[in-house]
C-alpha cells in the first residue's frame, strides 16, 4: 500500500459533509492539506481538527463559481506547498423538480457548480498532478449512474462528471495519474437533512451512510499499489429501503 504521510491533498467542499470527513481521514494518515469551500468558519473548523493530526493545513475560503476562484487556488497552492499529489471534487449543488416545472436557471447553476467547476479546476491543477503521478477523485452521487423521477437536472449534472472522469482517465493514465469516481448512495450529511425536509419524510441519519464510511473508501483507494487503478466505486445505505 502507498504510504500517504507528507501527501498534499486538495479537497474542496471540505467544510461539511463528505469533504469534512475526508479531509479528516486525510488528516489522520499525516496529508498536509489544502482545504476549500465557501464557508470559512466551517472550514477553519475542520482545520482545528485536522491539525491535531496532519503536519501542515491550509484554509483557502473561495466561492468556486467566481472569476478568478481557480486562478487564486493555483497560485496559493504553488507559493505554499509547492506542488499536488491529491485532488479530491467534493464541493456540489443539489436542486430537485419536475422537467415540466424546474428553471433553466437553476439548471445552469448545477452546470456551473457541479460540471463547470471540478473540469475547470482539474484542468488548472493536472499539470502539478502530472509532475508527481498524482490522483484525482469525484465524489459523484449514486443519480450520477440512476436518475429517478424529479432530480433529472441534478443528475444530468452528474452524469457529465461521470464523462468527464472516464475521458480524463484514458488521457491521464499514460502520464501516471490515477482517476476514479465514487459514487455515494444517501449519506447523512447536511445536504441529505435538507433533501429528507423537502420529501416530507423522516432524516434518521443513523440508517443512512455515514461520510466517514465513504472517507473510508477513498483513502483506501488512494493507497492502492501502482501497479492497480480502482476506477469507479459504488457504496450504499445497507437499509436500503429508508
Amino acid at each position: 500500500m502507498i504510504a500517504l504521510e507528507n501527501h498534499v491533498a486538495v479537497v474542496t467542499g471540505a467544510g461539511q459533509g463528505i469533504g469534512r470527513g475526508i479531509a479528516l481521514g486525510l488528516a489522520a494518515k499525516r496529508v498536509r492539506l489544502f482545504l476549500v469551500g465557501r464557508n470559512s468558519t466551517t472550514l477553519h473548523e475542520v482545520a482545528e481538527l485536522a491539525r491535531a493530526s496532519s503536519p501542515l493545513v491550509l484554509v483557502h475560503a473561495t466561492d468556486l463559481v467566481a472569476d478568478g476562484a481557480m486562478t487564486g487556488i493555483v497560485e496559493n497552492l504553488s507559493k505554499q506547498l509547492g506542488g499536488l499529489d491529491v485532488l479530491i471534487h467534493c464541493a456540489g449543488a443539489y436542486s430537485s423538480g419536475d422537467l415540466q416545472t424546474a428553471s433553466v436557471e437553476e439548471f445552469d447553476r448545477l452546470y456551473r457548480t457541479n460540471v463547470r467547476v471540478p473540469y475547470l479546476l482539474t484542468q488548472s491543477l493536472l499539470p502539478m498532478l502530472k509532475k508527481r503521478k498524482g490522483q484525482i477523485v469525484f465524489i459523484n452521487s449514486s443519480q450520477g449512474l440512476h436518475a429517478r423521477a424529479r432530480v433529472g437536472q441534478f443528475a444530468a449534472t452528474q452524469h457529465a462528471l461521470k464523462a468527464i472522469a472516464d475521458s480524463l482517465r484514458d488521457e491521464a493514465n499514460s502520464d501516471g495519474v490515477r482517476v476514479f469516481s465514487v459514487y455515494p448512495g444517501r449519506t447523512a450529511t447536511p445536504r441529505m437533512e435538507a433533501i429528507y425536509r423537502l420529501e416530507g419524510k423522516e432524516y434518521k441519519p443513523e440508517l443512512l451512510l455515514q461520510a466517514e464510511d465513504v472517507a473510508e473508501v477513498v483513502i483506501n483507494a488512494l493507497m492502492m499499489p501502482l501497479t492497480a487503478e480502482v476506477t469507479n466505486i459504488t457504496i450504499r445505505p445497507l437499509m436500503k429501503s429508508y
